[in-house]
């Protein structure tokens, strides 16, 4: 009730109060002040509702009796319609919000693929498109929600879960399912002029059986991807111990080698020059031994000091 209306009825009850009291007082001004009163209220109140006010995030439907709905509708603010002539039905146009859930006590109940009950908690995210309230007005009505965002939703939602088995509703296949509902709700909303702007599976329930085989079968799952852990590492290490193996033989054969061409350089070196025999039997000797004696058939004294370099 808007305060032009509460002015003019304020009136009106003034006009009736000074009749009565022209009356008590047999005073015929006050009666004629009275009447007059009560006109100018009545007009006022009659010309209140030429006065609209659109709130924020509103548009109005203007429903003309000669001409029916009009395609314009009008904008947030303040605006002058026609009293009796012309009726302005109010939509909000701005995002909301339509849940289906237990707690509000209108869930979905669907069945899936292999025909399990499935039960399914679901917000809806819509919007009226400002620019065609009109033809929603026309069209549906103010009702809307309850003739067709409701229905169509507990179909979309059914037809969405009957393509898919129990297991993966609740698992790799929920986000698909949404997108699917979605999509769904956006062809069979689009002519009515509701905007879909998402949809939120909530919840999805299966029955405690599928439930109870899904968690065995993922406890079984991980115990083998353990098993596969332990049996990669236990490869792992072998493989490491090959690889140390294979790395000692490397550097012993490398050894042998090494120490082959040392003994091998040193015999040649040794036939090469026979005085070396002698020095390294000398090397051999007790180091307080400083002479030694060759045999018969030698000529030579040598110093082992002098042969080793110690007198140097």
């Amino acid at each position: 009730m808007n305060i032009v209306l509460l002015i003019g009825i304020a009136v009106a009850v003034l006009g009736v109060g000074l009749i009565t009291q022209g009356r008590q007082l047999g005073n015929p001004g006050a009666g004629r002040a009275g009447i007059a009163a009560i006109v100018v209220g009545a007009a006022v109140a009659f010309l209140s509702f030429a006065f609209v006010v659109i709130p924020a995030g509103n548009v109005g439907v203007v429903f003309n009796v000669f001409g029916g709905v009009q395609d314009d509708e009008l904008g947030e603010g303040f605006h002058i319609v026609l009293p009796v002539l012309q009726q302005v039905t109010v939509y909000d146009v701005r995002q909301q919000e339509l849940t289906l859930a237990t707690t509000t006590g209108d869930q979905i109940n669907a069945r899936s693929s292999e025909g399990l009950d499935i039960g399914v908690d679901v917000t809806v995210i819509y919007q009226v498109s400002s620019r065609e309230a009109a033809r929603l007005h026309q069209d549906i009505g103010p009702s809307y929600v309850n003739i067709r965002l409701r229905p169509q939703i507990r179909t979309a939602v059914r037809d969405g879960i009957a393509e898919y088995n129990a297991a993966n509703l609740i698992s790799s296949q929920r986000m698909e399912l949404q997108r699917n509902i979605e999509l769904a709700l956006s062809e069979s909303l689009e002519s009515d002029n509701l905007l879909i702007l998402g949809v939120l599976l909530r919840d999805v329930r299966i029955p405690t059986l599928i439930t109870d085989a899904i968690e065995e079968k993922q406890a079984a799952e991980q115990q083998v991807e353990v098993e596969e852990n332990r049996r990669r590492q236990s490869e792992i290490s072998a493989q490491r111990r090959v690889i140390e193996a294979e790395g000692e033989r490397d550097a012993a054969i490398a050894r042998a080698e090494g120490e082959a061409q040392a003994l091998e350089l040193r015999a040649d070196a040794l036939r090469g020059n026979p005085d070396l025999i002698q020095l390294e039997f000398a090397q051999r000797l007790a180091p307080t031994v400083q002479t030694i004696m060759l045999p018969s058939d030698g000529s030579f004294l040598y110093d082992i000091r002098q042969m080793t370099g110690a007198g140097n």
